[in-house]
C-alpha cells in the first residue's frame, strides 16, 4: 500500500540502485522503496538534483517542501497524467456562473459544518448552547446571495466553533482568537500545522484526478495558491484534523513542551511535536469505514479522492454533488 514518507533530518536525497536513498549528513543512508511512496515531505534541509526529480516523476511521487518552522514552502508535482479538456471547461463554467458557483460553495460549507457539529455533540452537556447558535447561523447559508455573504456566515460559525473548544480542551490550552499569519500561541500553531497537512493531502488527491486545483468556488481563485484544495479541505478539516487535536491535548499526547517561539511571539511546533501530530494524522488517514455506496471498507484518505470524483460528476452534469457527511 502506498504511504507518505516524512524526512526531518538534514542530508541528501538521491537516486541509487533504481530506488531512492536518503543520506544523512553523518553518512548514514536509508533506502526508501519508491513503489510504496505516495508523497515525500521534507522538513529538514535536504539537497537533491534533477536526476532525482526525473525518477520521482516516473513513479508519480509528489515532493512537498516545508521550512524550518514547519510552514509549507512549495511542491514538486510530476507531469499531470489525468487531464481532460472537457472537465476543465466545465469546471471553469461552474465558476463563471454565479448560481452554479454558489451551489457548490454552500455544499462545501454544509459538509464542514456537519462535521464541526458532530465534534461538539460528543461533549453536548458542555457545548449545547453553542451548538444551537451554530445551527441558527448555518440556516443563513441557504439565503446568502454572494460569496462574500457566505464567507461572513462561515466566519461566524467558525468563531462559535473555536469558542466551544474552551469547553472541550484541557490542560491550559485556551482559545482566545484565531491567529493564522503568524500563530502566536500553541493552540493556533497546532491548528495551522494540522490545516497545512490537510491542504497538502487534499492537493495530492486532486493531482491524481482531472480537476484543476486553481479553479475553486468557495475560496476566490488567485495567483500562487491552489484554492480548490481549500474548498474541499473545508469538509475534512473538522473530520480529520480537529479530532486529532482534541485527542492529543486531552490525552496529553502533546503539551506545551512541544512548541517553540520566535522572538517570544511567533509560535510553532518543534520537531518532536510535528512527529507526534503526523503520526496521528497518518493513522487517521489509514482508518477505514464501510462505505454506504461502494459497500466496502474505505479509508479516510480515499474518501478525499472520492470527493474529487463526485465533484467531477457534478461538473459534467452526471450527478448532483452532495458533500460527505459522516454517518458513522
Amino acid at each position: 500500500m502506498l504511504r507518505d514518507h516524512y524526512i526531518f533530518n538534514n542530508g541528501r536525497l538521491k537516486r541509487k540502485h533504481n530506488t531512492v536513498y536518503f543520506a544523512k549528513n553523518d553518512g548514514e543512508e536509508q533506502s526508501l522503496p519508491v513503489e510504496k511512496i505516495r508523497n515525500l515531505h521534507l522538513f529538514g534541509e535536504v539537497d537533491f538534483n534533477s536526476k532525482l526529480l526525473n525518477f520521482l516523476s516516473k513513479h508519480d511521487i509528489v515532493l512537498h517542501i516545508y521550512n524550518y518552522y514547519g510552514y509549507y514552502s512549495g511542491t514538486y508535482y510530476p507531469r499531470k497524467k489525468n487531464v481532460s479538456g472537457f472537465s476543465l471547461v466545465n469546471q471553469s463554467a461552474h465558476y463563471l456562473d454565479n448560481y452554479k458557483r454558489m451551489f457548490l460553495a454552500v455544499r462545501f460549507l454544509q459538509g464542514g459544518v456537519h462535521h464541526m457539529l458532530r465534534n461538539l455533540r460528543r461533549y453536548k452537556e458542555k457545548t449545547a448552547p453553542i451548538i444551537a447558535e451554530m445551527e441558527m447561523e448555518a440556516m443563513k447559508m441557504q439565503v446568502a446571495e454572494t460569496i462574500q455573504e457566505l464567507m461572513g456566515v462561515e466566519g461566524c460559525i467558525r468563531q462559535h466553533y473555536y469558542r466551544a473548544l474552551n469547553d472541550v480542551l484541557k490542560y491550559d490550552f485556551v482559545f482566545e482568537k484565531r491567529e493564522k499569519h503568524p500563530p502566536r500561541d500553541p493552540l493556533n500553531a497546532l491548528i495551522s500545522f494540522g490545516n497545512t497537512m490537510m491542504y497538502r493531502t487534499v492537493l495530492s488527491e486532486i493531482h491524481r484526478t482531472s480537476l484543476d486545483p486553481t479553479i475553486s468556488y468557495l475560496h476566490e481563485p488567485s495567483t500562487k495558491r491552489f484554492s480548490l484544495s481549500l474548498d474541499i479541505a473545508e469538509i475534512f478539516k473538522p473530520l480529520i484534523v480537529d479530532p486529532i487535536i482534541i485527542s492529543l491535548i486531552n490525552k496529553r499526547g502533546i503539551s506545551k513542551k512541544h512548541f517553540s517561539y520566535i522572538e517570544g511571539e511567533i509560535c510553532y511546533l518543534n520537531d518532536e511535536g510535528k512527529k507526534k501530530f503526523i503520526t496521528r494524522f497518518e493513522e487517521r488517514l489509514k482508518q477505514s469505514v464501510k462505505h454506504r455506496t461502494l459497500k466496502r471498507q474505505t479509508t479516510y484518505r480515499y474518501m478525499i479522492r472520492l470527493e474529487c470524483y463526485k465533484l467531477i460528476k457534478h461538473l459534467i452534469n452526471d450527478e448532483i454533488y452532495k458533500p460527505l457527511k459522516a454517518w458513522w
